[in-house]
C-alpha cells in the first residue's frame, strides 16, 4: 500500500477504560472482529473490518484519568520536521516523536485552539488498510473556535491548501494535501468554527466518521448497545449521518455515504 500524502489522516484509535466492553460494542456497530492484544504496547488491539482489513484499534486507558476518547493520526513522512513545525506554528507536543517498535514513530500534539492530534511516520505499520466503505474511517472535521489561529496552523505544519465552504448557516473549512487542487472533491480534512450553540466548556477536538451501509439502523444499534445518538441522523450533500458516543462516553460520527440530499459544494 502506497504512504499516506503529508497531513492525510492515516490512523485512529480509541482509548477505553474497559476495553472488552469495547470490542462488544463496535464489534456490535461495525462489525469489527479484533486480534490478540499487544501487551507488550499495553493491549493495544488491532481491528479489523467486514473484509478483514486493518481499520483501527481501541486500547485500555494506561490511566484513568485520561479522556476516553478517539485519537486521529495525520500522517508524516519525517515526524521530527513535523513536530518543529508544530512548535513554531503556535502547537504544543503533548508527547514527543516515540518510536513503537518496528511499527512506526508517533507523536501527540495540540493545535493552538486546543484539539488534540495525533502524527504518524509509518515503518511496518501504514496505517488504514480500508477506507470509505462500511465499517472503515472516511472523515475526519475538527471543532474549534479558534479559527483565525488554527486555520494558518494546519497548513503551515502539513503544507495544506485549503477552502472555505460557502454557507450561510456555518463557518466550515476544508483543507487538501500540497500540490492539489482545492476543491471539496479533494479534501482530506474539514473544520468547524463551534458558534453560540456549543457549551463553553466544550473543548476543542476531532471527530472521526465512520462509513455505515443505514444511518437509520446504525443509529438504532448505537442506541441499543447502550451508546447515545447526540445529533441526527440528518441529511446532507455528503450522506446521511450521526453523531453519537459509545457505552464509554468516546464521541464519535457515522456517515451513509450513498444516501445524499442536496448539491455537493464545488
Amino acid at each position: 500500500m502506497a504512504a499516506y500524502p503529508d497531513g492525510t489522516p492515516c490512523w485512529a484509535d480509541a482509548m477505553l477504560n474497559d476495553l472488552e466492553a469495547g470490542k462488544r460494542f463496535y464489534g456490535g456497530l461495525l462489525g469489527w472482529t479484533f486480534g490478540a492484544g499487544e501487551e507488550q504496547y499495553g493491549q493495544y488491539t488491532q481491528a479489523y473490518g467486514p473484509d478483514g482489513k486493518n481499520v483501527a484499534a481501541l486500547s485500555p486507558k494506561p490511566d484513568g484519568r485520561m479522556p476516553t476518547v478517539w485519537n486521529l493520526y495525520l500522517a508524516s513522512s519525517d515526524i521530527r520536521a513535523t513536530a518543529d513545525r508544530i512548535r513554531d506554528s503556535g502547537g504544543q507536543l503533548i508527547m514527543q516523536p516515540m518510536a513503537v517498535g518496528a511499527f512506526g514513530t508517533m507523536l501527540m500534539a495540540a493545535d493552538p485552539g486546543g484539539a488534540v492530534f495525533g502524527v504518524w511516520q509509518p515503518g511496518t505499520h501504514g496505517g488504514f488498510e480500508a477506507t470509505g466503505v462500511p465499517g472503515s474511517y472516511i472523515w475526519t472535521e475538527i471543532y474549534t473556535r479558534e479559527t483565525e489561529r488554527t486555520d494558518p496552523f494546519y497548513e503551515e505544519v502539513f503544507g495544506f491548501g485549503s477552502k472555505r465552504i460557502e454557507d450561510e448557516a456555518i463557518d466550515f473549512r476544508v483543507f487538501v494535501p500540497e500540490g492539489e487542487e482545492v476543491t471539496p472533491g479533494n479534501a482530506v480534512l474539514g473544520r468547524f468554527r463551534m458558534g453560540e450553540g456549543f457549551p463553553e466548556e466544550l473543548p476543542a477536538h476531532f471527530i472521526v466518521y465512520f462509513a455505515v451501509s443505514d444511518a437509520d439502523r446504525a443509529a438504532e444499534t448505537v442506541a441499543r448497545l447502550g451508546g447515545r445518538v447526540t445529533m441526527g441522523p440528518m441529511d446532507s450533500p455528503f450522506g446521511r449521518f450521526l453523531l453519537a458516543s459509545d457505552d464509554q462516553g468516546a464521541h464519535f460520527a457515522l456517515i451513509d455515504p450513498g444516501t445524499t440530499v442536496g448539491e455537493k459544494p464545488s
